[in-house]
C-alpha cells in the first residue's frame, strides 16, 4: 500500500524546509520501507541546501537516522517488519570492487558523487503534490517513513535507543572510524583535529580509545572546547588567538608536526593547513569533512615529496552493513558514549529550527 505522511521536502536552494504531506509507495524486489523514528541533522544535508553539494530539486534530505522496517519487498532476507534497523547512506552490496576488497569500503551502488536521487531502478518512491520528489543518498530520513534499498539498510539491537544509536548513521561513525580505520591511530601518537563538530568530536573520542598521548583540538568558535576536553582533548586551539598560520603553530607546539591530523570541516583551506601540521616524513592527514563542489586545491608537492600522506575517509572506513550492527554493540556495552554529541532534541517539524541552530555553532 502507499503510505501517506508528512517529509520535510527542499523545493529550493537556500529556503527552509516545507512540511508536506508525501506519498510514499511500497517497497520494490530488494528494497525496505522504514518507520524512521529519530534522524540527525547534519553539516552535509546543510550543504545541499546551500548549493556546495550539487543535488537534483525537489528532495527529501536526511541520512542520519534509525527506525523500523514497515514492509519488505521480494527478494529481502536480511530484514524483516519490525526490525530496528539504521539506514545506511554508504551501503555495502557485498560484490562490488570496493566491498570485496580488505582496505574498501566505497560500495558502487552509493548514490555518493552519482547525484541522481533516484532508487536503483531510476524512478523515486516519493509523490507530493503530484510531483516526483527525488532521494537523497540513497536514505533520504527527514519523512516519516522512507524507502531504501537492501544493501542500504542495517539490522541493529532490538533494545538500542534509536534516539542515540541514530549518530551511528552517519556522524559519529565516520568521524570515531577516521581515526581508528583510515588513519589507524597508535597508542603514544599525537593527533590534531581541525573542526569539532559532531564528526569532529568523534574523531577525538577515536584518537582517545586508540591511545593517542595528545590530541590537538583545533576551532574558531572556542564554545567548542570544553566538550572537545571532557571526551579526551589534551589541548584547545583557536587560530584567531594567532597571528601566524595555525599550521606553524601546531608544529611549534608539538616540535615538528603531529603524526596525524584531521580536516573535519569541508573546507579547502583547513584541508591544506591540517596537511602542513603534520610530521614533514611520516605524518599522515585524513580528509573527513566534505569538499565544497568546484574548488579546487593548489599546494607545494614537497608537503608530499618528503613523506606525508595524505587521505580521504568516507563513513570512518567501515563497511557499513558489518559495521553498524557491531557499533550499536559496542555502544550497549558502554565502549563509547553518544550522549555528548547530542545537544538539543527537537520535534521533528522543528527541523528548520534545527538547522538553525547548526548553522549558529550551537
Amino acid at each position: 500500500q502507499v503510505i501517506k505522511c508528512k517529509a520535510a521536502v527542499l523545493w529550493e536552494f537556500n529556503k527552509p524546509f516545507s512540511i508536506e504531506e508525501v506519498e510514499v509507495a511500497p517497497p520494490k524486489e530488494h528494497e525496505v520501507r522504514i518507520k524512521i523514528m529519530a534522524s540527525g541533522i547534519c553539516r552535509s544535508d546543510d550543504h545541499v541546501i546551500t548549493g556546495a553539494l550539487v543535488e537534483p530539486l525537489p528532495i527529501i534530505l536526511g541520512h542520519e537516522a534509525a527506525g523500523v522496517v514497515e514492509s519488505v519487498g521480494q527478494g529481502v532476507t536480511s530484514v524483516k517488519p519490525g526490525d530496528k534497523v539504521v539506514p545506511l547512506f554508504l551501503p555495502q552490496c557485498g560484490e562490488c570492487k570496493s566491498c570485496l576488497n580488505t582496505k574498501g569500503n566505497l560500495c558502487i551502488k552509493t548514490d555518493f558523487g552519482m547525484k541522481r536521487g533516484l532508487m536503483a531502478d531510476g524512478t523515486t518512491r516519493f509523490t507530493c503534490k503530484g510531483k516526483a520528489i527525488h532521494h537523497f543518498l540513497g536514505t533520504s530520513t527527514f519523512t516519516e517513513y522512507t524507502v531504501v534499498h537492501e544493501s542500504a539498510v542495517a539490522k541493529i539491537d532490538s533494545t538500542a535507543p534509536l534516539e542515540k544509536v541514530c549518530l551511528i548513521g552517519c556522524g559519529f561513525s565516520t568521524g570515531y572510524g577516521a581515526a581508528l580505520q583510515t588513519a589507524k591511530v597508535e597508542p603514544g601518537s599525537t593527533c590534531a583535529i581541525f573542526g569539532l563538530g559532531g564528526v569532529g568530536l568523534s574523531v577525538v573520542m577515536g584518537c582517545k580509545a586508540a591511545g593517542a598521548a595528545r590530541i590537538i583540538a583545533v576551532d574558531i568558535n572556542k564554545d567548542k572546547f570544553a566538550k572537545a576536553k571532557e571526551l579526551g582533548a589534551t589541548d584547545c586551539i583557536n587560530p584567531k588567538d594567532f597571528n601566524k598560520p595555525i599550521h606553524e603553530v601546531v608544529m611549534e607546539m608539538t616540535g615538528g608536526g603531529v603524526d596525524y591530523s584531521f580536516e573535519v570541516i569541508g573546507r579547502t583551506d583547513t584541508m591544506t593547513a591540517a596537511l602542513a601540521c603534520c610530521h614533514n616524513n611520516y605524518g599522515v592527514s585524513v580528509i573527513v569533512g566534505v569538499p565544497p563542489a568546484a574548488q579546487k586545491i593548489t599546494f607545494d608537492p614537497m608537503l608530499l615529496f618528503t613523506g606525508r600522506s595524505w587521505k580521504g575517509s568516507v563513513f570512518g572506513g567501515w563497511k557499513s552493513k558489518d559495521a553498524v550492527p557491531k557499533l550499536v554493540a559496542d555502544f550497549m556495552n558502554k565502549k563509547f558514549v553518544l550522549d555528548p554529541l547530542i545537544t538539543h532534541t527537537l520535534p521533528w517539524t522543528k527541523i528548520n529550527e534545527g538547522f538553525d541552530l547548526l548553522r549558529t555553532g550551537k
